[in-house]
């Protein structure tokens, strides 16, 4: 198979890197050739957080370059306008229905962004929006599961079984966390559902 490449983007605590973990845990334990690689930006301040997972019979570089996204995975509608140039032509996307007002924004420093809804939809052609975070607090009762919502849709868009993913989930997921896996799971189950629909 072709390497598969994956941009994961969103803003600073939104489990984005967690996400990635379990997505190139995940390959693995399938057998595929994983490379990963991250930036943090200012993530403990809120901003832009993107993690670059690729996979396939055998991958060279961890880098995707710009316009060869396959799978673009944003957790924040303003974080997928400012990355729709990553994919690839015929590149999918999921984006969560969330707009984190950015601190320059909230200060006064810059103008918000005008009909931002519209020109997600207008810069991504194969676009799947998602409301990771009601699906998050409304069915599984916890709003901090809102990556493995969207962690569960993005594997609709990969060749892995569940129970690889599930796999991943139980070995990342270890130690004090382990207490988290089954409610974590409930959400990754619910997110590939809503994408499924």
């Amino acid at each position: 198979m072709k390497t598969v490449n994956v941009s994961l983007v969103g803003v600073g605590g939104q489990g984005i890197i967690l996400t990635a973990d379990i997505l190139a845990k995940t390959a693995a334990i399938a057998g595929m050739d994983v490379k990963k690689s991250e930036i943090h930006g200012m993530a403990q301040r809120g901003g832009s957080v993107s993690s670059q997972v690729r996979f396939g019979e055998s991958v060279a570089s961890p880098i995707i370059q710009q316009g060869t996204t396959d799978i673009l995975v944003s957790f924040d509608k303003l974080e997928a306008l400012r990355c729709a140039s990553l994919l690839a032509e015929g590149g999918r996307a999921i984006v969560n229905d969330m707009y984190l007002v950015p601190v320059t924004v909230s200060s006064g420093q810059q103008a918000d962004v005008p009909e931002l809804d519209e020109r997600v939809k207008g810069a991504i052609a194969d676009l799947k929006l998602l409301d990771a975070m009601k699906i998050a607090t409304e069915e599984v009762g916890n709003a901090r599961t809102m990556n493995m919502v969207i962690a569960g849709a993005l594997s609709v868009y990969c060749p892995f079984d569940e129970s690889h993913w599930f796999q991943a989930m139980e070995e990342l997921l270890c130690g004090p966390k382990a207490k988290l896996l089954e409610i974590n799971k409930k959400a990754f189950s619910l997110g590939r559902a809503a994408l499924l629909k």
